[in-house]
């Protein structure tokens, strides 16, 4: 069975250090585990708290537990807050549950409902991770006396020469360093994650299994947690009244081809369920004009995107911040990074170059920046506007 730890790289001073990577024995070594009630969090409780770490179970309510206790897969509310303190009473840790939900209202629901009214693709978890966990719950592990707050994303940190790095998953089909990208250098010192380096989800679930937890086959979570079904629209239209006003499909020229429902409906990128068939050839979402009240429609190539803006850079690279920059981009959490060009035109801002150009590009996503050999993470940054 591979062991739950953070893989610290070599040193000289390697038998001086837990497995945390602090030099003092497990039980002097305070944790934080940010628990959201799945399987992946409950196993790195379990584990560091059989390793002998001061562990301290914290779960998040982040909206409604009426609403969620009725939903599946969703997390940080209802029937998980309740699996993560289960946990914490089998293994024998102290559990906390904090009240977030207004924080996490004004820090993520509100601008996930901006953005899609302005036309963006917004990508709440983020947010969530950068505005939420690792912002205010970090701040909270802090005054709690940690020595690290430990979470159970896949990703891994190593020591690296000049701190801390960010570097991708062992299993790349757990992979979540695309969610991840806006951690700061400062909070990855504080920041473990314990299954980074488990090749793949099966060790996970036997880790559960091993330390008898009862979430051990829970499924994962699969949409946003606070948009039933994955139904964003009708949460847009819930938070925003009037957003759904009807208007025109156009072509790339202006011409009107029919009319839409709502223009929080569409994303870009979109095929199916447009409405005007008959033709001729395939037509796809290329822009979303909110004021316009347009939704923009041509043919696949015009899809193609290769230069793509980006404000509100992490950069978490050892070069300074400057010039042309070598890289690969993920432009969908989905997509495999590609070869790329980052140069910076700001403090934190960039325009990225794709060496072959990416199909739906949408803004308000982010492109997260990695090393164009190995596994390194170097940043990323949120798709501000497209451009040809």
């Amino acid at each position: 069975m591979t062991s739950c730890s953070t893989e610290p790289r070599a040193t000289a001073h390697d038998s001086q250090l837990n497995s945390l990577g602090f030099a003092k024995p497990p039980a002097q070594t305070r944790v934080v585990v940010a628990m959201s009630g799945g399987v992946d969090s409950s196993v790195v409780a379990a584990q560091l708290a059989a390793e002998g770490y001061d562990v301290i179970g914290v779960t998040l309510q982040l909206y409604d537990h009426g609403a969620a206790l009725a939903k599946k897969g969703a997390c940080c509310a209802g029937q998980d807050i309740h699996d993560a303190r289960r946990v914490a009473e089998r293994v024998g840790f102290p559990h906390y549950v904090l009240d977030y939900e207004n924080k996490f209202r004004e820090s993520v629901i509100e601008e996930f409902a901006d953005a899609y009214l302005a036309g963006a693709t917004p990508v709440p978890c983020i947010r969530c991770n950068e505005r939420v966990k690792f912002r205010d719950l970090l701040q909270t592990a802090r005054e709690l006396d940690a020595d690290c707050m430990a979470t159970g994303h896949y990703i891994r940190r190593f020591d690296g020469p000049k701190g801390a790095e960010l570097h991708m998953a062992a299993d790349p089909n757990r992979d979540q360093s695309y969610f991840l990208f806006s951690t700061t250098a400062e909070q990855l010192d504080f920041l473990r994650f314990p299954l980074g380096g488990l090749v793949s989800k099966a060790e996970t679930r036997a880790l559960a299994t091993k330390y008898g937890l009862a979430v051990a086959d829970k499924p994962d979570s699969q949409d946003i947690c606070f948009v039933p079904n994955g139904n964003y629209a009708s949460v847009i239209e819930k938070l925003r009244p009037g957003a759904a006003d009807p208007g025109d499909i156009v072509d790339l020229e202006g011409n009107v081809l029919g009319q839409h429902r709502g223009v929080i409906h569409y994303t870009i990128g979109q095929r199916r369920g447009l409405g005007i068939g008959g033709l001729g050839d395939p037509l796809y979402v290329v822009r979303l004009d909110p004021e316009l009240r347009h939704v923009v429609v041509g043919p696949k190539e015009s899809l193609a995107t290769k230069i793509v803006p980006v404000t509100e850079v992490n950069w978490l690279g050892d070069a300074p911040f400057e010039g042309e920059i070598q890289i690969t981009a993920r432009i969908r959490s989905t997509r495999p990074p590609r070869p790329a060009i980052l140069r910076p035109t700001g403090k934190n801002r960039a325009e990225i170059e794709l060496l072959d150009p990416e199909e739906g590009v949408s803004p308000g996503q982010a492109c997260v920046f990695y090393a164009t050999e190995g596994t390194r993470v170097l940043g990323g940054g949120w798709i501000a506007h497209r451009r040809g």
